[in-house]
């Protein structure tokens, strides 16, 4: 009795632990400031890669180098985002090669794919994006609401909360989320450092979000 009495104590040392680390994490704000930011951007399938692709027409090359991940079976996002950085390059004649680079992780979730599988799929793609997030190790994960970009912030966070680095991570809403936050949404309004909406009615309902207007 008295083992389990101190495993129990043990974990919710552990357990509260995580939790202050977790808290102090998001309430970081500590920026130095570079010559360049390494972007980790989280592309979906469809009108999300579209929306992603806007946003970034109006960054700089300060922006560098650009990882994207996408889902291991949407072909279409590769080809727009080689698109995109090949017109970007011929844009600026300054750019010799864009560096750039696509990383392919499982889908959390497939269209109509039931919410218990969806548990076990997201704990599996979260498996695969933390080695991958280690090995990049972004200052800044942007992200627009595919269900990809969950386990990708969740191990953002991962990287502070271990102590290995603070990751900036943005969140903007898609443009479609009039009245209501997507499920992406929903989960990582309280994880992400920024909170972008598009829409005033989204404002009114979660006043600690960034309204900027339409910027895609």
């Amino acid at each position: 009795m008295a083992s389990v009495l101190i495993l129990a104590a043990a974990g919710a040392a552990v357990a509260a632990l995580l939790a202050l680390r977790l808290w102090v994490v998001l309430h970081s704000q500590v920026l130095v400031p570079r010559q360049s930011l390494s972007l980790l951007v989280v592309a979906g399938s469809g009108g999300h890669t579209t929306e992603i692709l806007r946003l970034l027409e109006n960054l700089s090359n300060a922006y560098s180098p650009r990882h994207y991940i996408i889902a291991d079976t949407d072909e279409m996002s590769a080809h727009k985002i080689n698109s995109f950085e090949l017109n970007r390059a011929d844009r600026d004649p300054s750019t010799m090669l864009p560096e750039y680079y696509i990383h392919r992780i499982p889908r959390s979730r497939e269209v109509q794919q039931s919410w218990l599988s969806t548990v076990l799929t997201t704990l599996y793609s979260m498996w695969v994006s933390f080695p991958l997030t280690y090995r990049v190790k972004p200052d800044l994960v942007l992200c627009n609401g595919p269900g990809t970009c969950v386990p990708i912030c969740i191990s953002a966070l991962l990287l502070g909360i271990l102590g290995i680095k603070k990751v900036i991570i943005v969140y903007v809403e898609s443009i479609c989320r009039v009245e209501h936050l997507s499920l992406s949404g929903r989960i990582l309004f309280h994880l992400s450092d920024y909170f972008i909406v598009q829409w005033p009615a989204l404002k009114e309902k979660y006043p600690k979000s960034v309204y900027l207007g339409r910027i895609v």
